[in-house]
Parts: structure tokens; sequence; C-alpha cells
């Protein structure tokens, strides 16, 4: 048996997968996001802690037997996050997550600092990434920058928890913009920048290599054998790809969850910042990805569900496949910013705007106008992949969103490509994250890494493909005419600093 830990930003959930790679059982519990001002987004550590407890208390109840038998754990989890840490390993503070933006003029600093950070990481400097909100810490909060003695990302304090070991993977750690990405190395230049060094970071190992051991204590209380081996893991996006095959240049999936990716392998380090695409290192060794990035995708669909008074967002796609070929045309267009946008505005600023509205527009029409909003997002990061010259055949569609074969269609005739569901896709980066395991328990790469099977295929439709080239069209000139008033709106609010 292998376990996957997946932490998410709103659950942590556990995967038990056997030896054939069949999913056993999964379990999760619930996580919280703290907004304690505009633009901010943290989490306690410890709440991750927590909840992975309660995750593996509850698969021992449901499935102990099996998890006496459990050889490697491996590890996913949000990107970005800035988990810092004293000397004695206290938490200094809250979580700084990746979808915080406070630290726009941080980013700007840092690459006149740096100027060859875009060259090195691969990435444009932004808010979300990691190097910026140490960046912050250190202008804002300096009584705690000085006692800074460990920067961990979120799945890597888990790691911290079960194992003892301070260790990152080369995914997770290229989100950072302190990793030189091609070397797949901590780069000098970029920690000085921040006014760190190599002593603050983890030891760096691939995501399906060992990086320690589960303490015995922790395998007492959950009922694993002792010396259960923990892989080095991955990055949510990185970890979601293992899980479903994606292992190869050219292998590309869509992932609808809390933000939506665009993720297609590569076999070489290929940088295009320009165009705010991201060049990871893949969770595997001698890989890496391109991928496009929007902030929010199916949390685009939650907001209108909680603000229209919906139960849930199951009652509410009905009523937006309800709608005829003529209503979805006339329906409000969205701009789903609800927390700023990375590919391809690099914008923190943007926000999510209902364009369009009258006294005919109805429950079904905004429900359409989210999904084909967030669908528009996903169009614009796909032209930026084809600008930076990285193409795919057929996307595989993972998280939340692949539920609904009204936006899976929507997706395919938006994009002009075969869009492919999976059986078990919806295990996303648990799944991958297990895989991670078996792998660094000494399984092969072409066994535990298998293609998930097809579920459901959904071809472009050309005959609904001009209509939405349009309202495409209309989406960006949207964009474009409010661009320039959001940066002055956010100016309006005032400024929140922590004081010592």
């Amino acid at each position: 048996m292998y376990l996957g830990i997946d932490l998410g930003t709103s659950e942590i959930k556990v995967l038990l997968m056997d030896e054939a790679g069949a999913i056993v059982a999964t379990t999760g519990a619930a996580l919280t996001v703290s907004r304690p001002h505009p633009q901010w987004s943290e989490q306690d550590p410890m709440q991750w802690w927590a909840a992975t407890d309660a995750a593996m208390r509850q698969m021992r109840q449901a499935h102990g037997q099996a998890l006496g038998r459990v050889k490697a754990i491996g590890l996913s989890g949000q990107m970005h996050g800035a988990v810092l840490l004293d000397r004695h390993d206290n938490i200094l503070r809250p979580a700084i997550l990746w979808n915080d933006g406070r630290s726009h003029r941080e980013c700007r600093l840092l690459t006149e600092r740096a100027p060859c950070l875009p060259e090195i990481t691969g990435n444009l400097a932004m808010p979300g990434f990691t190097a910026p909100k140490l960046a912050w810490v250190a202008d804002h909060e300096p009584h705690v920058f000085r006692q800074v003695a460990s920067v961990l990302l979120p799945k890597d304090y888990l790691r911290l928890m079960l194992s003892g070991d301070k260790v990152s993977d080369m995914s997770d750690a290229a989100g950072t913009l302190w990793l030189d990405v091609a070397r797949r190395d901590w780069s000098d230049v970029l920690l000085d920048a921040c006014g760190l060094s190599r002593s603050h970071m983890p030891r760096l190992v691939e995501g399906s290599a060992q990086s320690g051991t589960l303490r015995a204590v922790l395998a007492h209380e959950w009922g694993l054998p002792e010396g259960v081996v923990i892989a080095g893991g991955a990055g949510d996006n990185a970890a979601s790809a293992v899980g479903i095959g994606a292992t190869q240049a050219g292998d590309g999936f869509l992932s609808l969850g809390t933000s939506g990716v665009l993720f297609v392998v590569t076999d070489s380090f290929r940088a295009n910042p320009d165009s705010a695409v991201h060049a990871f290192c893949h969770a595997l060794p001698g890989r890496w990805h391109q991928m496009s990035v929007m902030l929010s995708a199916a949390s685009c669909l939650s907001w209108v569900t909680r603000a229209s008074g919906a139960p849930n967002e199951a009652a509410l796609l009905p009523e937006a496949e309800g709608l005829t070929e003529a209503q979805r045309h006339r329906a409000p267009l969205f701009l789903p910013y609800l927390s700023g946008e990375r590919t391809p505005h690099n914008d923190p600023h943007a926000q999510g705007v209902f364009f369009g509205l009258g006294h005919e527009t109805t429950l079904g029409a905004l429900a359409h106008a989210v999904l084909e909003g967030v669908t528009f997002g996903m169009a614009d990061g796909l032209a930026a992949l084809h600008a930076a010259g990285t193409r795919t055949s057929v996307l595989s569609l993972v998280g939340g969103g692949a539920r609904s074969p009204y936006w899976s269609q929507l997706l395919a005739d938006t994009l002009d490509l075969p869009i492919v569901t999976h059986a078990g896709g919806s295990a996303g980066a648990a799944l991958g994250a297990a895989r991670l395991g078996c792998l660094a328990s000494g399984v092969p790469e072409h066994q535990a890494c298998a293609r998930l099977p097809v579920e459901r295929r959904f071809e472009p439709d050309a005959g609904r493909r001009d209509a939405l080239m349009e309202r495409l069209e209309r989406y960006r000139a949207v964009y474009r005419s409010t661009q320039p008033l959001f940066a002055q709106a956010v100016s309006r609010v005032p400024t929140c600093h922590a004081t010592e």
C-alpha cells in the first residue's frame, strides 16, 4: 500500500493506493483561509497538521488493516506559501499563501535588485511566488524577519512534522523564485536579493526520491509500520500530472480547482516569462513543464453560488445548462479575476467584473457567464503557451470542474482541442503523491505512472466556434477597458502595515 497526502487550500486529502495503482480509499479534513486585509490570504500551519492528523485517524478507523501494509508516503501541496520558522522550528507568523497579492511592490524591487531573475527562474516576479512574500515581511515585519531561520513550503512543513527533515522537491522549489530551474539548485544570487542564504533553505531532492522516514511515534499512532519511506513529493500541479500519467514531453492537462492551470510537460527548460508563462521543474528527473495559471477558476463558481443564494454548485449548473444558444450569446461577460490574475496579465490589481447585465439577466445567464469567463481565461493561457512554443494535441481535465460535462464541452469548443476526463482523475494531486511514494519505494516509473484510462472524450464543436470567438474578443476588450481602473480602486484602500 502507498499513501498520498495532498495539502490543498480548502482541505487536506489522504489517499490510500494499492500496489496495482487502484485507489482503495480517501479521507479528508476541511481547511479555512484567513483574509485579514484586502489582497491578503493566510493559513495557520498548525491547522494543516491538525487536519492531517484527523484525516489519518479517519483512515485508520476505516482501513486499519490496509494501513499496516503501507510502504511509502508521497506529499503534494499548494505551492508558493511561506512558512517562517525560528531556530527552534517555532512558527513565527501565519503562512502567506499562493493567492496573496500584497507584495506587488516587492516584486518590482526584487527585479531591480536581481535583473537576472526571469532568466534564472523562467518566471516573472509575481506576488503569488514565495520570494516577494519574504521581501514584504522584511519591509513590514522586520521583527519577524530577523528571527527567520528556515523557510518552508506548505507540504514541506508537513514533512518536517512527519519526519523531522527539512527537505523540498524540485517542482515545488521552482515556485519560490529562489531556484535556478535549469540547474535544479538554489540560486545564491536570488537568495541574497532577499537577504537570505542556503542556510535558510531545505535540502533538495527529486520528487520520486526518498527524503526521510516517518517518525516512529506517528507510525504507532496511525497504525503504520515503522520505517515508512517519505518521497520528495511535488507541488500540486506536478503531482496532478503524475497522477494522470502526464510524464512525457507534450503530455498536458487542464485543472479546474480553486485556481485554474494549463500544464504541458517539456523535455528541457523552456522559459518565456514575458507572456507570464511559468517554467518549472517537473516532479520527475530530467523533465520540466510550462504552465499558465489563473488565480480563480472553480472558486468563481463557488462565489456566484454563494452570492446568488443557490444551495450548491450542483443546483446552479442546470440553470446554465437550460439556456438556449441565443440566450448564451446574450449572457453577460464575466472577468474571473477575483484574486487578481497571473497569466497572461500579471495583474495583482485585476478584479472580477460582470459586463452586460440587464433586467432580463437570469440566474442561469450569470452561471453560464462565470463558466464561460473562466474558460476564456484558459483560452488566454493557451494562447500564451502557444506564444512560448509549447503545443499539445489533447488535454486531460482534472479538478472539481471535471465533474461538469457542460463545462468540459465548453472548454473543448473554446480551446479547439479534445478534452478528456479520466476514471480516478478527480483524485488528482493526492493520487500523484501516492505514485511518487511508490516510485520512492523502488517501483519502476512505467509501472507506477501509467496513464489513467479515458472515461469520456469531448470533441470541439466547430459550429459553436465563431460565436465563442466573438465573445472572447469582447471579453478581452472588457479587460483592456477596465484595467486602468483596477489600480486606482486599490490605491484608494488604506494600506495595512503590521507594527512591532
